[in-house]
């Protein structure tokens, strides 16, 4: 089991922007994940990766993938108080779930630098 971050890589976040809202991600699919799929994940170590996408046009394309795969899947949405307007997505928090479920939608996708 893993749980996916991504990231609109082009809004160009400043690293403490990118870091809150990456755990903002984390925090939201993982109280939207079961109970059981939640108390396994947090027996593992809770495996994380935080992966990059090219616009928001992908973002929301790879959220609607997890969805129609009925995964865990919660999108971020800024509250426009300092860097990025109101609303703008800027990342998505997948599972935690299994990695056979994730990786035919994030699994092409690079880890963020």
């Amino acid at each position: 089991m893993k749980q996916v971050i991504v990231v609109n890589e082009s809004l160009a976040l400043p690293r403490g922007k990118l870091a809150a809202q990456a755990a903002h991600a984390a925090i939201a699919a993982f109280l939207g994940t079961a109970p059981l799929a939640r108390e396994g994940w947090l027996a593992e170590g809770m495996p994380k990766i935080v992966l990059a996408c090219a616009s928001e046009a992908e973002l929301l394309e790879i959220h609607a993938r997890a969805v129609a795969s009925r995964l865990p899947a919660e999108l971020i949405r800024d509250a426009g108080l300092t860097v990025v307007p109101e609303g703008t997505p800027t990342c998505l928090g997948i599972g935690p779930a299994e990695e056979r479920a994730l990786d035919p939608i994030t699994g092409a996708l690079k880890l963020v630098r």
